[in-house]
């Protein structure tokens, strides 16, 4: 999408601090982090909302939380617990409308949350 803010990240339109990439996720550290910790776990393909999903594209929501597995095991950080957070729609919270997860470690959270 031309006016996407994460499809410019991806296509290296944008500068970000890059964490991880393969054939079809790209993680990088938020700009504003709410913790020690704080990366977005964004699928190359475009897809706007959560709720967009379906058979056809659901299989990159599992590659994403295998590479979040995979970095939570390589990085100290982790160790005691982290959060993954995904927010569907304006009032959850969704500002860019490219799905995304928000990784989350280093210090003790809350809950409920929001």
């Amino acid at each position: 999408m031309n006016d996407c803010l994460f499809c410019k990240i991806i296509a290296g339109e944008i500068p970000s601090n890059k964490i991880y990439e393969d054939e079809s996720v790209y993680v990088f550290a938020d700009i504003a982090p709410t913790a020690p910790v704080h990366w977005l776990v964004i699928p190359k393909e475009h897809i706007a909302k959560l709720s967009d999903i379906n058979d056809k594209n659901s299989g990159v929501v599992s590659h994403i939380y295998e590479v979040i597995s995979k970095l939570a095991a390589e990085h100290e950080e982790f160790k005691n617990g982290f959060r993954v957070v995904s927010n569907c729609g304006e009032s959850a919270g969704q500002t860019v409308f490219h799905i995304h997860f928000h990784v989350l470690a280093g210090r003790d959270f809350a809950w409920p949350a929001g």
